[in-house]
């Protein structure tokens, strides 16, 4: 064969190659057009009207216009007719109305509808807009904050409606698709993959977000995350943004989570949370070693509230909680996920560290508070002073520890330089425990300060503002 020849063989097996590998590629990736084709009449609009602030109004009775000097004239012209001007009310005036938008799914036939809370908060009026165009005016039956889910009414009878999966078992790196109205677009649809389960967010502390790399914007809120079976996995709530759009990291409810508050809402009009009374921080390495764990896990108890579920069942300060019924905690968020998704009244029990020992405990599970509580600060007593440290301390007076419910714990006064001004430390921080030894006044808290190791992790439990907490240091030689 001559060298033409073999090249023109060799061409011609390398473009089979190639086409056989875009081929197997294209293959391999999900076909979502049945799945949009089946669930999309289910998904709603959601926009709501609500009256504003009289600051919101100028004087004039005209709305606040945006600064429009400096843009070319077509663009000026463009921006002030896509302005909405403000309805007149019956007597002239203008009426002072706000407009939101979002989206949401129909759940059940007769025109139940599941959206975010933060979609319909504050509204007069909302208006539910099916995938035909039509519009109905929704009842809200009700809402729950903490999960950010609320429930809406709509009257119809067979209504298109979505099938419900199971959240908990997703699988990260799994395909998942959204449908809803980014910045109004209504029916959007953009898919991605799981990217993380079990997430916690500020303030969120109650719900173990889906996080996924599918496109989400502002008008996407209450809108259904759908696995390849065509069934709602989670709802659309967050974003994490510093530009105010997509940027790789959404957020979902999960839908085991999304359809307790939905049928709590229906049956009592609000939602009910277990809750154990303690206030938990992560363990890190140098917590683990100073309570004598072999790796980083669990959840550290820095508070026990008075007559909350864990002080009456025997939960300590300073116990650091494994496992819930058999459930291992691994990061603290874990606790209270799995707490919150109990009723109040429950039997559970936690496998705790206490003082080096692993042990049982069982108790009651209590019931959220609606409002938390705030603890009093704390003032000084007799000084008493500690050079090792570097920090001079009081004693508490009956009345402070009456104030901070404590038995007994010490003020800082004055810090120095030394290890506690390294650590962060701050005249007013009332230090109840070191090295896991409860400090009942100055003089015991002098005796252990002296006593501290030398290169090895000691923690110390921190009063600051009412809000405990663990710190842990190393004292050098």
């Amino acid at each position: 064969m001559s060298k033409l020849g073999l090249k023109s063989s060799l061409s011609a097996v390398l473009a089979v190659l190639l086409l056989g590998q875009v081929l197997v590629a294209q293959a391999s990736l999900p076909d979502f057009t049945e799945l949009v084709e089946q669930a999309s009449p289910a998904v709603v609009n959601i926009s709501t009207r609500q009256k504003m602030p009289e600051g919101s109004v100028a004087s004039n009775g005209q709305q606040n216009m945006p600064d429009l000097e400096g843009l070319p004239p077509m663009f000026r012209e463009f921006f002030e007719r896509s302005i909405p001007q403000m309805p007149r009310a019956p007597g002239g005036g203008r009426q002072r109305e706000a407009q939101s938008l979002g989206s949401g799914f129909i759940i059940s036939a007769d025109g139940y509808v599941l959206t975010n809370n933060h979609v319909i908060a504050d509204a007069d009026e909302i208006i539910v807009r099916l995938s035909d165009r039509s519009e109905l005016e929704a009842k809200l039956v009700g809402t729950d904050p903490r999960s950010d889910v609320a429930l809406l009414k709509v009257e119809g009878k067979g209504l298109p409606t979505v099938k419900l999966g199971k959240s908990e078992e997703l699988k990260v790196g799994e395909w998942v698709l959204a449908i809803g109205s980014p910045f109004g677009f209504d029916h959007s649809v953009t898919a991605g993959i799981v990217s993380a389960k079990g997430r916690s967010l500020p303030n969120e502390s109650y719900v173990p977000f889906i996080q996924t790399d599918v496109a989400i914007n502002p008008g996407n809120s209450g809108g259904p995350l759908f696995n390849l079976a065509g069934e709602v996995v989670g709802i659309n709530s967050q974003i994490f943004t510093r530009s105010g759009g997509f940027m790789g990291l959404s957020f979902a409810i999960p839908m085991s989570v999304a359809m307790d508050v939905a049928d709590q809402l229906k049956a009592d009009g609000k939602v009910s949370r277990g809750w154990l009374g303690v206030v938990i921080q992560e363990v890190n390495k140098d917590l683990a070693e100073s309570f004598g764990l072999d790796k980083p896990a669990g959840a550290l108890v820095a508070q026990v509230m008075e007559e909350g579920s864990a002080a009456k069942g025997g939960l300590q300060v300073g116990d650091v909680i494994l496992a819930l019924d058999g459930k291992p905690i691994i990061m603290s968020a874990d606790l209270p996920h799995l707490v919150g998704a109990l009723k109040p009244g429950s039997k559970v029990e936690l496998d705790v560290v206490r003082d080096g020992s692993r042990k049982s405990l069982k108790l009651s599970i209590g019931a959220l508070p609606e409002d938390g509580e705030v603890v009093a600060g704390a003032a000084p007593g007799i000084e008493r002073s500690s050079n090792r440290l570097g920090v001079k301390v009081v004693e508490l007076t009956a009345e402070q520890k009456k104030s901070l419910d404590l038995k007994g714990g010490v003020v800082i006064s004055e810090v120095q330089e030394g290890p506690a001004a390294m650590i962060g430390l701050r005249p007013g921080d009332v230090i109840t425990h070191l090295n896991n030894q409860a400090i009942n006044s100055a003089k015991t808290f002098t005796e252990v300060a002296q006593a501290l190791p030398k290169n090895r992790s000691v923690s110390m439990r921190v009063l600051r503002q009412g809000r405990a907490s663990f710190i842990t240091f190393k004292l050098a030689d």
